[in-house]
């Protein structure tokens, strides 16, 4: 634990549901941000984790848990009699602990992906309960923190809820029932929680008025109960300011790719995401390669990537992690921050044709760095890209096609979104996020604290 806040800041607090060490998605990124948030509106920042590590006695014992869930695995029978006895007494809520972080465990390895935080706490397995609860008994879960925060800002649609706490919660989208054919959500289930959550949360927080209008009207929630704050785009400057030889040098190297000869496609390979029209019309566009994919591959990723192993198209080359095709699409499961910055900055084009997102942040960060960016016309992605990237319809194959081909042979257009793109992005900077922030916190009570600042 950090050294005690001074008096009269806000304490405030978010949840690590998505903030486990392991993970790199979204809304981590999202929860991150947030909390960097916290720490320039002068909050006194917690953060709940639900770790499988089980509460210990010994302060050190907890901060090496943290970090190393194996500590102290007890056996089977233990945890089977822990289960049934929480089960027994979940009808009471759950109580957090304190996770002491001293500095006694070197944590440099996870310095880039800890959020912001004064002080950590965790429940056992608490976002696996919680959903145990709310499937059994149709409520939220309690968890009694002490000395209960001034707010609890859920990042997610959790079911649970800050005893003693204003609780708020962001609702990113509502994918699983404007494309439910495109996620493995249970609908029904989805659409309780979320409903539930919008008639009994203190507010409802969302990131784009594309979402807001869908929480609106498909939930039935008041306007103004819901308020959009969009996101925050940042980079780390050791990144962006980089010298491009160095760039250049780290793309070929890594991948034998030529700055600006390569296009780029970053995120998760779900139906989503459209990869699957994104490489028919890359194909088709008869561009000079290569097409890059950096991401893993989740629901239905064989259906979307078939294009890639048709015997006509394929010439299996496996060097390493990397994957090849005889027409030079190279797909690859994760690249480390830095190399995949390198990647973007060194991209002709991303490209980014999504059916739906809530934001669309990868889209935000090409365009941040200076790489000309084809998205889509749908749900949120005009709002925030403006003019700066070239949109087109995601569901047509020959928009698609012909916004490639544009993009490949009009340097002029290039530089023009190459240069509009940062001045997009600044629209979204931390420090005007810390601002939408502030101004919502303060509608529910929660002023920004002394030492707070927004620009």
């Amino acid at each position: 634990m950090r050294a005690a806040a001074p008096p009269g800041r806000p304490r405030v607090f978010l949840d690590g549901y998505n903030l486990a060490l392991d993970q790199g998605t979204g809304v981590a990124t999202y929860a991150r941000n947030l909390s960097f948030a916290f720490g320039r509106l002068g909050f006194e920042t917690g953060v709940l984790y639900g770790t499988r590590a089980a509460p210990g006695r010994d302060p050190l014992i907890r901060e090496i848990a943290f970090f190393d869930e194996r500590v102290g695995s007890p056996p089977r029978w233990l945890v089977a009699l822990r289960r049934a006895r929480r089960m027994a007494t979940t009808p009471f809520g759950e109580q957090a602990v304190p996770v002491p972080i001293t500095g006694q465990v070197i944590a440099t390895t996870f310095r880039d992906r800890l959020p912001h935080f004064d002080e950590i706490w965790n429940v056992q397995d608490l976002f696996q309960q919680a959903h145990v609860h709310f499937r059994i008994f149709k409520r939220e879960l309690q968890v009694t923190i002490p000395h209960p925060p001034q707010l609890m800002h859920w990042t997610y649609p959790l079911p649970l809820r800050a005893v003693g706490a204003r609780n708020i919660y962001t609702l990113h989208d509502l994918v699983p029932l404007r494309l439910p054919y495109t996620t493995l959500d249970n609908k029904r289930r989805y659409f309780r929680l979320n409903r539930r959550l919008g008639q009994r949360a203190d507010h409802i927080v969302t990131v784009s008025e594309a979402s807001r209008r869908d929480i609106i009207s498909l939930l039935g929630v008041p306007e103004e109960r819901v308020t959009n704050t969009y996101q925050a785009v940042d980079i780390p400057r050791k990144f962006t300011e980089a010298p491009a030889q160095a760039v250049a040098d780290e793309v070929r190297g890594s991948f034998g790719l030529e700055p600006g000869g390569y296009w780029l496609f970053f995120g998760a390979i779900e139906p989503k995401k459209n990869v699957g029209r994104m490489i028919q019309a890359f194909l088709a566009s008869g561009v000079e390669g290569p097409l890059v994919i950096v991401g893993k591959k989740a629901w239905k990723s064989e259906e979307e990537l078939r294009l890639m192993f048709d015997d006509h198209i394929r010439t299996l080359v496996q060097e390493g992690m990397t994957l090849r095709t005889r027409r030079k699409i190279i797909l690859l499961d994760y690249a480390p921050f830095r190399l995949l910055v390198n990647l973007i900055r060194g991209a002709r084009a991303v490209l980014f044709p999504s059916l739906y997102e809530g934001f669309g942040l990868p889209a935000l960060e090409a365009m941040l760095l200076g790489t000309p960016v084809i998205t889509s016309n749908t749900a949120s992605m005009p709002e925030v890209v403006g003019d700066a990237a070239l949109t087109v319809d995601p569901y047509d194959i020959s928009a698609l096609v012909g916004a490639i081909q544009a993009m490949d042979r009009d340097p002029a257009l290039r530089a023009r979104l190459a240069a509009a793109g940062p001045v997009r992005a600044a629209l979204f900077s931390p420090e005007r996020y810390a601002e939408r922030l502030a101004t919502l916190y303060a509608q529910l009570g929660v002023a920004p604290g002394a030492a707070g600042r927004t620009g």
